[in-house]
């Protein structure tokens, strides 16, 4: 593999920080921390920095397009450097997962979340591995975009922070030992998810 292409989802803007659908700029945040070669700049639409991960050159990409429309930036960088879709990793929130559960997956479908929707459509292909961190279910006194686009309430901070810390292991793991592996020692067990209805909201940014 010549680049590996690493996209953390969220929406750009500091109105945005520190919600459940930033989640993935998180991982991103923490990764770029840890294995960050560059300074962040502006490109494909979105803020990219190159890293490197078990000797593999890697970007790492947060979209500035709004988590709805996040193909189009992966589409710009994975089209640019000609990465293989296997090769790309989306890290995302996940409404299906317990708070703080992982999951990584090779391809199948969105579940729902649109970032992840539209990064199938623009790639033409389902065959994108992802990495989905729990958020937990939407409360009934709350709608979806106010759940997901709100801040992470200090009694789950603790383990969301852990979250983050574990997802870019999985992330490293990935890169070096390959995705059945990667799904092996970081999945949660099935029955740690949660099944809920897909009740999308119509926001730009929400989900």
């Amino acid at each position: 593999m010549d680049k590996l292409l690493i996209v953390g989802l969220g929406n750009p803007g500091k109105k945005y920080q520190g919600t459940r659908h930033n989640i993935g700029w998180m991982v991103i945040e923490e990764l770029a921390r840890r294995h960050g070669q560059s300074r962040p700049r502006a490109k494909y639409e979105g803020e990219v920095m190159d890293a490197t991960i078990s000797g593999e050159k890697t970007l790492l990409l947060c979209p500035h397009t709004y988590m709805n429309a996040s193909g189009r930036s992966v589409k710009a960088a994975q089209a640019f450097f000609k990465i293989d879709p296997a090769d790309v990793m989306v890290i995302c929130d996940d409404l299906h997962l317990a708070v703080g559960r992982l999951r990584i997956r090779p391809k199948g479908s969105d579940g729902g979340q649109k970032g992840l929707r539209d990064i199938v459509h623009h790639l033409a292909t389902d065959a994108v591995p992802r990495l989905r961190i729990g958020i937990g279910q939407v409360p009934d006194y709350l709608s979806r975009p106010d759940y997901v686009l709100g801040r992470v309430p200090k009694a789950e901070q603790p383990i969301m922070i852990d979250a983050v810390v574990k997802a870019a292991d999985a992330v490293a793991h990935w890169v070096s030992q390959g995705i059945d592996s990667c799904m092996n020692r970081f999945n949660a067990s099935p029955e740690q998810t949660k099944n809920t209805n897909d009740d999308a909201g119509k926001e730009k940014a929400g989900d």
